[in-house]
């Protein structure tokens, strides 16, 4: 089971402390290897902390490869009208072939960010995208779900 902290902001400093595991839901889409996602965010800003670029915390690939998963860094895909490629998009990762993760540098999460990690939703035809905020207060993320898209086994 994937250890999760939490951090913890004082005026010393930052401070990180390992969290009791959190009530499993069986009912969450790819719950156990969103557990893991999300917890490789929080072991990343224990070591990193706040304030770096969206391109360093690409560096989540690192434990991606260290605990064996399978993904794709930097996913192209086209976007298309009337078969012509009219531009092109590339999400942040694809693990296991189930789950986007993409990683951003924002306080609050933006309708434009939401809206993006939705398109490459559709576009991917998956069903799962988690969207983490690295802020100065901590890690933040939302899942979101493609709703239109059933889940393969």
């Amino acid at each position: 089971m994937q250890a999760l902290y939490k951090v913890v902001f004082n005026r010393a400093g930052l401070r990180t402390t390992k969290m009791k595991p959190l009530v499993r839901r069986n009912d969450l889409v790819f719950h156990e290897l969103s557990y893991q996602l999300v917890g490789y965010a929080y072991e990343m800003f224990d070591e990193l902390g706040p304030g770096y670029s969206e391109k360093t915390y690409q560096t989540y690939a690192l434990l991606l490869r260290k605990n064996n998963h399978k993904y794709e860094k930097q996913v192209y895909y086209p976007v298309r009208f009337k078969n012509e490629i009219i531009s092109r998009g590339f999400l942040d990762f694809q693990v296991e072939e189930k789950v986007i993760v993409e990683l951003k540098k924002n306080e609050l999460f933006s309708k434009t960010h939401i809206e993006q990690v939705l398109n490459y939703l559709v576009r991917t035809k998956l069903k799962l995208a988690i969207l983490f905020n690295f802020t100065k207060h901590g890690v933040r993320f939302k899942r979101i779900v493609n709703i239109n898209q059933t889940v393969s086994p």
